[in-house]
């Protein structure tokens, strides 16, 4: 089950992200097809729910796996968890942590500011599925 279809370089406006693995350029990708195996996965109920999962920076090995191995598939590698398990990532687990960092970085940005989950930072609620709350005059409406 080990073959690579990547062909282009990955476009961050997509969600794509590329990295080294097994000594491979390759294009990671969480579709929506791979963010509905990790919420089955991770026993999320929502989006939300995952976003908050991972941005709690308490991943297990087996987390860092799964999350690659679903971006390798949306990105379009036909690869098995546990191909992945034994495939090794350009920089070893330090690599493999900042590439799901990435990753999930891309995957949950809301085009405004990278690496936050549905535009999380100060001001957020991510349980809500809410973003950063807007600043005034930076299209700040009235909720009903």
């Amino acid at each position: 089950m080990r073959d690579p279809v990547t062909v282009n370089r990955a476009n961050r406006h997509r969600g794509e992200v590329e990295a080294v693995i097994d000594g491979e350029r390759r294009i990671l990708c969480l579709t929506l097809g791979a963010l509905a195996e990790l919420e089955c996965a991770f026993e999320a109920e929502s989006l939300a729910d995952l976003g908050t999962r991972f941005s709690g920076n308490r991943l297990k090995s087996a987390d860092l796996i799964r999350i690659l191995a679903c971006g390798l598939r949306g990105g379009g590698n036909r690869l098995s968890d546990d191909d992945v398990a034994d495939m090794a990532v350009e920089g070893g687990l330090a690599g493999a942590a900042r590439l799901v960092g990435e990753l999930l970085a891309v995957t949950f940005a809301d085009g405004a500011k990278a690496g936050s989950v549905n535009g999380a930072g100060p001001g957020s609620d991510l349980r809500s599925g809410q973003g950063p709350t807007p600043k005034s005059g930076q299209g700040a409406t009235a909720s009903p």
